[in-house]
């Protein structure tokens, strides 16, 4: 059937960080590959998450055939319970991915209609025109795959997230192999990751932290807190046998830390030692130079275990001087202002805080570097290639770094943003007509709080339940309240004539900032975010309405 085109269509990841989604369509069939999510920009005030317009899946359901992913990060399984919600179409992907996107349904309370098909590496399927082989690689989360995806007009390779790690903790190597046998029988397109096209030479193996994480650990005289991501199994492995060795005990201290390590447990890719775990409630109890404490919010996240940790607000662990804070993940553009307020928290309660760059490093990227980028297109060899997974200039440094590659064969490169199609035929390859994308934004986390338009969100919030400020002047050295915080309110209830109310609702406020550490008044970040969630709780069970609330700090 020569009339036939083969579509590729980016739905989000293209030009953006994030929202990783792309749909290839072959006549009547279409599959998906990833559906992820984003956190939002700052100035999205009120929203939790960020996930694609599916607006193109929504028009072609009849068409749609299933979802396939790669791995089990956010930014490429974040956005499966919206999707799912619209289309209820099987899901491929390893055991321990979908055991990740089993708990993001649960939650979402959509697991007993999911059908979640499991997969492990060298596993082939059949979908409608499309045959997928998953080919495994390295990267800092377990149980990542490469698709091959072979359709009437040739091989598609997406690497999906990667690094070639010559070394890996559990001893799998990248099948590199398998990449080469389909670049010797010819592929048409190839899709790579463009995250580290900046960095020379070749990522370090995960394996070079150890020497570092055991020179800390040897050398601590007290606790030792580690705060990494809860996804990177590999570096908790790592932790865990390095604590083992020292004798120290480990406790996990964070949701998405116990949740993630339960899984990987579950699923046989971590080894933890009898009577090597203690709960979070006895870690303080322990022998300080017994004890590490792995917890998650390597990111400065306002309520997250370790900002709470930084500013003694966690039920279960206080940090005391000459303890050791180790960082060990790497800092998200646009997150260092607040992992830099968590660290100076740390400081300021005495405690040892190592991060940043090091040779051996503390922390090692899960992406592919220059060299590492040149191998796979070397190994592909693809008639043509599309950068992904990057901002546009990195895409615009991956296509020039494989445009100067001699003797590859390749024909032409497309440097696509999401919503720029590319078509392909046995005449050739071409830029396609743009389709309908977009992001959507999520409120509080709920399918059913989705934010359409900003604008129209915020006007319809405020027409509804109106906004209730509250003023708050905080002295800048003393960290304490100045005078009784005001209450300014428009739409919302009339504060005279429910006096009860405004006096309530003060004395929430006070109740929080007497309840909050000197380190958290300081933080307006933390205090802002603890002032609009003791509110917003007093004052929708007081009146059932939820005003727009924004707390306002003064320094004086």
């Amino acid at each position: 059937m020569p009339d036939k085109k083969l579509q590729l269509i980016p739905l989000g990841g293209l030009g953006e960080f994030g929202m990783n989604c792309m749909a290839l369509r072959y006549g009547d069939d279409i599959i998906v590959l990833d559906c992820g999510m984003m956190f939002p920009e700052a100035e999205l005030l009120g929203v939790d998450i960020v996930t694609p317009d599916f607006t193109f899946l929504e028009e072609n359901r009849e068409h749609v055939r299933a979802l396939i992913l790669t791995h089990g990060h956010e930014d490429h399984i974040g956005g499966i319970p919206f999707l799912l919600t619209q289309l209820n179409i099987p899901v491929y992907g390893t055991k321990f991915t979908l055991a990740l996107v089993e708990r993001r349904l649960e939650e979402h309370e959509l697991r007993k209609d999911a059908r979640l098909k499991p997969v492990k590496p060298r596993d082939i399927i059949e979908i409608g025109p499309f045959k997928i082989e998953f080919i495994h690689v390295t990267h800092s989360i377990v149980s990542c795959v490469a698709l091959a995806i072979t359709t009437p007009l040739g091989v598609i390779i997406h690497t999906g997230d990667f690094k070639v790690d010559p070394t890996p903790t559990d001893n799998t190597p990248f099948d590199l192999h398998t990449l080469a046998e389909y670049g010797k029988r010819g592929v048409l397109l190839l899709l790579s990751d463009s995250t580290n096209v900046d960095r020379a030479g070749y990522t370090l193996s995960e394996r070079a932290v150890q020497p570092r994480l055991e020179e800390l650990f040897n050398r601590a005289d007290r606790r030792i807190v580690v705060s990494c991501f809860s996804s990177s199994i590999h570096r908790l492995q790592q932790i865990l046998d390095i604590a083992a060795a020292s004798g120290r005990k480990v406790g996990l201290i964070g949701r998405s830390m116990l949740s993630a390590t339960e899984i990987a447990h579950a699923h046989g890719l971590i080894r933890i030692p009898d009577g090597l775990l203690l709960r979070p409630q006895d870690i303080m109890q322990a022998l300080p130079s017994k004890v590490v404490a792995v917890v998650s919010g390597t990111q400065g996240e306002p309520m997250s275990a370790m900002s709470r940790i930084a500013v003694d607000n966690h039920k279960h662990f206080s940090l005391e001087k000459g303890d050791l804070f180790i960082h060990s993940a790497r800092i998200i553009p646009g997150n260092e202002k607040a992992i830099g307020r968590m660290m100076n928290h740390i400081a300021r309660r005495g405690a040892e805080v190592v991060a940043g760059s090091m040779n051996p490093p503390v922390h090692v990227s899960g992406h592919a570097s220059q060299e590492e980028l040149k191998l796979v297109l070397n190994l592909v060899r693809p008639r043509y290639f599309v950068p992904v997974h990057g901002e546009y200039w990195q895409m615009s440094k991956h296509a020039a770094l494989a445009s100067h590659l001699q003797g590859l064969g390749l024909e032409e490169v497309f440097i696509l943003e999401t919503g720029q199609t590319l078509e392909l035929d046995h005449r050739g390859a071409r830029r396609g007509a743009k389709v309908t994308v977009g992001r959507v934004c999520i409120d509080s986390g709920s399918i059913d709080d989705v934010v359409e338009d900003m604008i129209i969100r915020d006007r319809r919030h405020l027409s509804e339940d109106g906004f209730v400020i509250p003023i708050i002047t905080i002295g800048k050295h003393t960290g304490k309240c100045e005078g009784l915080p005001e209450i300014v309110s428009r739409g919302f209830v009339s504060f005279e004539e429910r006096s009860d109310l405004l006096a309530q609702a003060r004395a929430i406020v006070s109740k929080t900032l007497d309840n909050s550490s000197h380190e958290e008044r300081t933080d307006w970040g933390v205090m802002q975010e603890k002032i609009r969630a003791d509110l917003k709780r007093f004052l929708n069970k007081q009146t059932s309405r939820r005003p727009l609330i924004l707390p306002v700090i003064l320094e004086v």
